[in-house]
């Protein structure tokens, strides 16, 4: 089952959130993920689905809206998504991915946006699902030295 999250689900999705941060080589924090994911919520500033198996949370995605000037639409950055390894290739990652895209349309926003690692195995799930790898732009990041 896929559920859109609230503040209230905090405790459900944070052991999850933990778990994806030490995937991407974080120290394990579950209160500072916490902490985080309400801060999001408290100010509107983040939607998760969140997958459960038996009442189990599994699995997680979580969007942030952003603005295309250009269009003059706003689209969505699909900016995490995390399968608890023990339920891996039980289709909990595609629902996620569905269920954002059909957040997306359901808000009449012009996409989804995501990176990924250029070795992460799940391109062949995003591309199977329709998204497009995007040949024709870089992509830069200035890092804050403080």
């Amino acid at each position: 089952m896929i559920k859109q999250a609230t503040a209230l689900d905090v405790d459900l999705i944070a052991p999850l959130f933990d778990a994806y941060r030490v995937f991407y080589g974080q120290e394990s924090d579950v209160e500072a993920a916490k902490n985080f994911l309400l801060e999001r919520f408290r100010k509107g500033e983040n939607v998760i689905f969140l997958a459960l198996e038996n009442e189990i949370p599994v699995g997680f995605t979580q969007l942030y809206a952003t603005f295309s000037s250009v269009s003059m639409q706003q689209f969505y950055i699909l900016n995490d998504l995390f399968v608890a390894p023990e339920v891996r290739k039980k289709g909990i990652g595609e629902q996620l991915l569905n269920h954002a895209k059909e957040f997306c349309q359901l808000k009449n926003g012009k996409g989804l946006a995501l990176e990924t690692a250029t070795d992460n195995p799940a391109q062949k799930l995003y591309e199977r699902l329709g998204w497009e790898k995007d040949e024709g732009y870089l992509h830069y990041f200035w890092k804050n030295p403080q």
